[in-house]
């Protein structure tokens, strides 16, 4: 009897030293070790901003998406069941094991990501240990295409990779929380112990793109490439008053719905990243430059005879013999000579300051990742020769964004802003040309649209006044510029007493016809018209729209729909 007690004692008091060793001495190891196994921080996924247009229709919202997750270890347990799961994933069974066995140490992988609710819930349905879901989020763009280079699209991760999507990831991203829950042995969550950090959602954006006049000058554009077999095409419209971009079109284009399919050139945003010799649409900077000196008026007059002239061993040309010009008749005619003749008149930092103060050779400030400053030369070192052909477009370089940014200039009496893609943004402008000037600039163009002018027809715009200017330049290539392959241009805005819209159009590698008459300009007509009537602009010249619909009645009713759009 003493024999047992005495064993029953020891073990009683073995029993209680052990107790005391894991409840009160290992308490703490023993704890960590429990929650090491069930006690999980997992994160608490949030929905990234929507992006909207300037009236309020959604461009790129997220969309919920489960994603297929396991424990290798737990998987690999039941080796018997692979084949099921892989089959249920859509992938090889080798592949899976493989895959599990490369990351058996660890507790957590992603089996297959972005699936759809009813997929993911196929898999789970198996009840295969270890195997569970987590929610995530995917980007959905509703007009694909045509506004994938303003929006650029999100990784895996739900991160933005191109465009606005990256410009504003952090404002779109918000924060993930995070909550400390209890699992079972299958990964299941039985209860949750307190929430680690709160999660933030996303901020909305709300853009200045018009989706309806996107569209329309991606639909012209497409036509346009395809009628002129153009390696590429970009166009860029801006309210010239508030500095938004209403819209920034390239062609060609990609899906950002399926990315993958699509390679860098596709998803290149040429309107902020590519550069172009601007041609004769630079003439307008040149008139600016030389009206601004004082030396010239629009009526001082030019000779331009015989349509062509030698410069330190270059021959500079009309396309024709103009003979005398007058300012105005220079970007009218369209005068290489005549633009040629007065940019030598200037001194080289007088006119280079002209041409920086209308933001070339820098950043337009727009803030869009990627962009271009494009390249203008320092004016201490232009020769006469660089002088001259920078006076009709040729030896330095633009992006449509900062060609389209310069022309609001003129449309905006001498006042230079900032190219914004967010409604309402505050823009402060700065004076860089005087307003009499400006308005003299806008006269001229205004002929270029007119019988005798170099867009007459192409760009003009049924009972609005349209004051623009064409342009063509060589591409550049190794050893000069090629003779086959050019830049088709066209820049302008309406309505001309009183622009609302400027646009840009660059058609690059037209082949048949290339001239920016042909195919440039029209874009910008059948484009522009649309937008003024999506806009409510109503039309400014008068007598073409008396004579268009005929007598009294017809102008008496253009004035009273012209009073009820004010």
């Amino acid at each position: 009897m003493t024999l047992v007690v005495s064993l029953l004692s020891l073990a009683a008091l073995g029993l209680l030293a052990q107790a005391v060793k894991l409840q009160v001495v290992d308490k703490r190891f023993y704890q960590a070790q429990g929650n090491a196994r069930f006690l999980r921080e997992v994160p608490i996924p949030v929905s990234r901003g929507s992006i909207f247009d300037r009236n309020g229709v959604p461009l790129a919202v997220s969309t919920p998406v489960e994603s297929i997750w396991a424990n290798p270890q737990e998987v690999l347990d039941h080796t018997d069941r692979m084949p099921e799961l892989a089959r249920a994933l859509g992938i090889d069974a080798d592949d899976l094991e493989q895959y599990l066995d490369q990351r058996a140490n660890r507790e957590f992988v992603y089996l297959k990501r972005r699936m759809s609710p009813e997929a993911a819930q196929a898999v789970l349905n198996l009840k295969i240990p270890g195997v569970n879901e987590q929610r995530e989020f995917r980007r959905y763009y509703p007009l694909g295409a045509v506004t994938a280079h303003v929006l650029g699209f999100t990784n895996i991760d739900d991160h933005g990779q191109e465009g606005l999507e990256r410009a504003y990831d952090q404002w779109l991203s918000g924060e993930a929380g995070s909550k400390r829950v209890i699992r079972d042995r299958l990964g299941h969550t039985v209860e949750t112990v307190d929430m680690v950090r709160a999660p933030k959602p996303g901020h909305d954006l709300t853009l200045s793109i018009d989706r309806r006049i996107q569209y329309l000058a991606y639909r012209q554009l497409d036509e346009t490439v395809k009628k002129f077999k153009a390696s590429s095409a970009s166009m860029v419209i801006m309210d010239p008053r508030t500095g938004e971009v209403l819209a920034m079109v390239n062609l060609p284009s990609y899906n950002p719905n399926a990315v993958g399919n699509s390679n860098p050139a596709q998803r290149r945003n040429r309107a902020v990243t590519d550069v172009v010799e601007p041609g004769s649409t630079a003439k307008a900077f040149t008139v600016a430059a030389a009206l601004e000196s004082g030396k010239w008026t629009p009526t001082t007059k030019i000779d331009t005879s015989p349509g062509w002239i030698q410069l330190y061993g270059h021959t500079i040309k009309d396309d024709e013999n103009n003979g005398v010009l007058d300012v105005t008749g220079v970007i009218t005619r369209s005068s290489n000579i005549g633009a040629a003749k007065m940019a030598l008149s200037l001194t080289p930092d007088a006119m280079y300051k002209v041409f920086r103060d209308f933001g070339f050779g820098a950043s337009t400030g727009s803030g869009f990742p990627g962009e271009s400053a494009g390249l203008l030369p320092i004016g201490g070192d232009w020769r006469p020769i660089r002088q001259a052909t920078i006076g009709y477009g040729y030896g330095f370089s633009v992006t449509a964004l900062q060609l389209a940014q310069a022309y609001c200039v003129f449309a905006d009496g001498g006042l230079l802003r900032a190219p914004s893609f967010v409604k309402g943004q505050d823009n402060t402008p700065k004076r860089v040309l005087s307003p009499r000037v400006a308005q003299e600039v806008v006269n001229m163009l205004k002929t270029v649209v007119e019988p005798g002018g170099t867009a007459y027809r192409t760009a003009a715009i049924a009972n609005y006044t349209v004051a623009g200017k064409t342009g063509t330049s060589h591409i550049a290539e190794a050893g000069g510029y090629s003779n086959s392959n050019y830049n088709s241009l066209f820049a302008g805005m309406v309505p001309a007493s009183n622009p609302r819209l400027v646009g840009v159009v660059i058609v690059r590698g037209a082949q048949g016809g290339y001239f920016g008459t042909t195919v440039a300009a029209p874009v910008f007509s059948s484009v522009m018209k649309g937008a003024l009537r999506l806009l409510d602009i109503p039309p400014d010249n008068v007598p073409q729209l008396y004579a268009s619909h005929g007598g009294a009645a017809a102008m008496q009713g253009g004035r009273s729909r012209q009073e009820g759009a004010r």
